[in-house]
């Protein structure tokens, strides 16, 4: 598999002859007023939609929030044939498959067999954050003779990482355990609350624990002024921990060859 980071939360990755876009965000640096805040975008893509290929499918952790979706993402969901994400996102967007946590869909593979996809429980902050920040989905991608892949979305919870590796040991998610962990992080916040939104970079080291032996592709982490961790501190924690053998860091526009 090839993971190429985008920028920001929006990576391609090419699995089992599939091409599959995280959470697309192609507008170009800009403020965005909203109501009781501004989120400011910093740096552009590294790629544009069209230098990406042909998308089989969208993995959209959720809709509500423009450093997830933005203008041009938006405008993007109209032209791929399978755009997955939370029910939420499902009312409100036309075409869009909701997956309920722990529904799984089979998405099929050129020249046979599928890819399954499974939504995951997350949290976009806190517990009882939902009020304010709203639903959000992660993403377990697994198939025959191809790697477990999770996609974390903005989960800021370890807790719920724990109950995916611990259904998988179980047996009741398929997959074994996860090969290779694709996980939002930067400790973005928000003037809404008094928290963090995504892991924190020792947050995500503990992640990395949980989900041993992994190997950790971060994304998420820079881009937008309200993240507070970037790329450098999150390689410092896992050097810290001892755990830098497992972490790749993602040049944009880049393949990653896992």
């Amino acid at each position: 598999m090839k993971i190429t980071h985008v920028g920001g939360p929006t990576a391609l990755i090419t699995l089992g002859g599939l091409s599959l876009l995280t959470d697309p965000a192609f507008d170009q640096p800009r403020d965005y007023q909203l109501p009781g805040r501004v989120m400011t975008k910093l740096t552009g893509p590294a790629l544009e939609p069209a230098e990406l290929g042909p998308i089989d499918a969208v993995l959209l952790s959720h809709d509500q929030h423009k450093d997830n979706l933005d203008d041009l993402g938006r405008e993007l969901l109209a032209t791929v044939p399978l755009v997955l994400s939370t029910t939420d996102a499902a009312e409100r967007i036309p075409g869009v498959r909701g997956l309920a946590n722990w529904e799984s869909i089979d998405v099929p593979r050129p020249g046979g067999g599928v890819l399954t996809v499974t939504g995951l429980p997350a949290r976009h902050g806190p517990e009882g954050c939902e009020p304010k920040t709203g639903i959000v989905t992660g993403f377990l991608l697994t198939g025959d003779g191809l790697p477990t892949v999770y996609v974390s979305g903005d989960n800021a919870s370890v807790d719920l990482v724990k109950e995916l590796a611990d259904r998988l040991q179980a047996g009741s998610v398929p997959g074994g355990t996860v090969d290779v962990a694709l996980l939002f992080a930067g400790a973005a916040r928000t003037p809404l609350l008094d928290a963090t939104l995504t892991l924190t970079s020792e947050e995500a080291v503990e992640a990395a624990r949980v989900l041993a032996p992994a190997t950790i592709v971060p994304v998420h982490t820079e881009g937008w002024a309200h993240f507070t961790e970037g790329p450098e501190l999150l390689a410092k924690a896992f050097t810290t921990a001892n755990l830098a053998d497992r972490l790749r860091l993602p040049v944009p526009g880049v393949a990653l060859d896992l």
